[in-house]
């Protein structure tokens, strides 16, 4: 946990300055940590009255570093189904085993998970450790943190991977912490060192002007989060062998402070734009909420997907399951029509890996003609009509 005393804090903003997830900031004269922080301590360094600390991290740099071996990712498990980041993980995470010549491990925790073991090693896991139980039904950080700590001071893996969900981003710092480890939150590319097995985590920083990788080259595991849609499955193999190992779990793995009593499905649960081939998203050029008729009017015509931009989720025109962006969901569909976005770099972060990117904006010299494949500039309102209209009369012949 990161402490400010604000009896000792005098609001000169050098932590915020220093600070590549901006997660803290000085309000009101006092430093105010975010839900973003690493616990990485940079801030605690550059502090110069010494108002910052970091209780219960432990910061021994790890000396037998060759008694770590081996890539782990953890394989979310939710309602039933497995997380695609998932499997995106597996595929960067066979890429990096193969370079340290070492065995690849997914961790899969819940209840149920009947052949997705199996799965996971046709998508390019050796060895699947599977903590199934009934009690694991719904997430809670205490239960799912425990287990895989315990594993991972049982078995010592160099790195260690979870996608940058909101499961993953509620429990995984905590395991980070417990283990005195450093976590990179939110990478978009992981590379290893070949002469001494560190970790290169790539991701945006200072509001996404810059990409920073990361290194924690003196410790032990290396931990990182990543986003969903930036990495390649392994190519699923039905054929490929692996190993299962049944953790056993004790009492003290499963018990919970929290009690869960309910479980809703939130309104637009099943929005998943993620999964589409296409999409049209729209930004603040559509006006008002009314423009979101004709979005979803190409969308329809082309059986792809709405999705937006930051402001208009702001703007409450639409719901934040269809943001795309740095805060938002990382998406690479095979075509992306940005209709009225400008082409912010926060927002181009989350789109920029689509296979085509077309940009209809009246404003010629918007930045989001500089990642478009195909550019058209003019009113929108005047475009979309003709442009479903052309799709439409190709749909009927």
């Amino acid at each position: 946990m990161l402490i400010v005393d604000s009896d000792l804090c005098v609001g000169c903003g050098l932590c915020e300055e220093n600070c590549a997830f901006g997660a803290i900031e000085v309000v009101d004269g006092i430093a105010v940590v975010g839900e973003s922080c690493t616990l990485c301590g940079s801030c605690v360094d550059s502090c110069e009255v010494e108002a910052l600390s970091l209780e219960g991290v432990e910061k021994n740099v790890q000396v037998d570093l060759e008694s770590w071996s081996g890539i782990w990712v953890y394989c979310e498990y939710r309602a039933g189904k497995l997380a695609p980041v998932s499997l995106e993980l597996l595929g960067v995470g066979r890429k990096l085993a193969d370079t340290r010549g070492v065995e690849l491990s997914a961790v899969l925790i819940g209840t149920g998970t009947e052949d997705t073991a199996q799965e996971l090693i046709s998508h390019g896991a050796d060895k699947v450790y599977r903590a199934d139980n009934p009690a694991l039904e719904h997430f809670t950080d205490e239960c799912y943190g425990s287990i895989l700590t315990t594993l991972i001071r049982e078995h010592q893996p160099e790195v260690v991977l979870a996608g940058a969900t909101a499961i993953g981003r509620s429990f995984i710092p905590g395991v980070a912490n417990t283990l005195g480890a450093g976590l990179t939150a939110d990478c978009t590319q992981l590379e290893i060192r070949h002469d001494d097995g560190a970790l290169l985590q790539t991701r945006p920083a200072f509001g996404g002007n810059i990409m920073a990788t990361i290194v924690c080259p003196g410790s032990r595991p290396q931990m990182a989060t990543v986003r969903p849609k930036v990495m390649q499955e392994f190519e699923f193999d039905a054929a490929r062998q692996g190993s299962v190992v049944d953790v056993v779990l004790d009492e003290t793995m499963l018990s919970s402070k929290v009690r869960v009593l309910e479980s809703v499905v939130a309104e637009n649960y099943d929005v998943n734009i993620q999964d589409s081939d296409i999409l049209i998203g729209g930004g603040r050029g559509l006006d008002s909420e009314k423009g979101f008729d004709l979005i979803r009017e190409l969308a329809q015509s082309l059986d792809g997907a709405v999705s937006a931009s930051r402001a208009v989720v702001d703007a409450g025109w639409i719901g934040y399951p269809h943001q795309v962006g740095q805060t938002g969901k990382t998406v690479a569909p095979k075509l992306y029509i940005a209709c009225g976005i400008s082409g912010a770099i926060q927002h181009v972060a989350g789109m920029q890996s689509s296979e085509t990117i077309v940009a209809i904006n009246r404003d010629e010299n918007a930045p989001i003609f500089n990642v478009a494949d195909f550019g058209i500039v003019g009113d929108l309102y005047e475009v979309l009509p003709k442009l479903i209209s052309k799709i439409e009369g190709h749909r009927k012949i």
